[in-house]
């Protein structure tokens, strides 16, 4: 049994519901504590050997960091990005620093998963996530100092929908079961 959106009735809600949109309620604040609490959902993802390499840039809508973020943003994501609650570039730790070795070759994958269970921890607590790669990688990178060793991955906008928006069809649209299955 599927919802009217197509996704299984059993799929946890949280999962269910969330979808991306493109445009934020540019009066919502978050509460206090809300930041924190999204990192730490972030915090607790797992990652291999327990390496943890991730690390974000963290602006609040009205703070100088939301606007040095903005300025960075690409035509297409500058339209709706600047009115959600909070802008955060994603971090992966992939080099050992003054080297080209790896820190760890999952470094991308374990950002995944943190920036996913901040997904989560938000749609948990209201809020909508849009998570994006229309910005400049290399001008965040020099904005904000982050060294040669780490990288600038993708952004999330997160923050709440003004009230009646729900997500255009294309938005949820998911390939069949048996299309993600590799059998060789």
């Amino acid at each position: 049994m599927h919802d009217a959106d197509g996704a299984p009735h059993r799929l946890h809600p949280l999962l269910a519901a969330r979808w991306s949109p493109t445009v934020f309620d540019a009066g919502h604040e978050l509460e206090p504590g809300d930041v924190e609490l999204l990192l730490e959902a972030a915090r607790w993802a797992p990652s291999a050997g327990n390496s943890q390499p991730w690390a974000f840039v963290v602006g609040r809508r009205g703070d100088e960091t939301h606007a040095r973020l903005v300025r960075h943003l690409a035509r297409s994501s500058a339209r709706w990005a600047p009115s959600a609650s909070l802008l955060v570039a994603n971090l992966a730790h992939r080099h050992v620093e003054g080297t080209d070795w790896d820190y760890s070759e999952f470094s991308a994958y374990d950002l995944g998963q943190a920036v996913a269970h901040m997904t989560l921890q938000a749609a948990s607590m209201g809020l909508f996530v849009r998570q994006f790669r229309a910005f400049d990688r290399a001008g965040v990178a020099a904005e904000f100092g982050v060294p040669e060793h780490w990288e600038v991955t993708t952004m999330a906008a997160i923050g709440r929908t003004p009230p009646g928006t729900t997500p255009d069809d294309t938005t949820r649209g998911r390939r069949a079961l048996d299309d993600l299955r590799w059998d060789g």
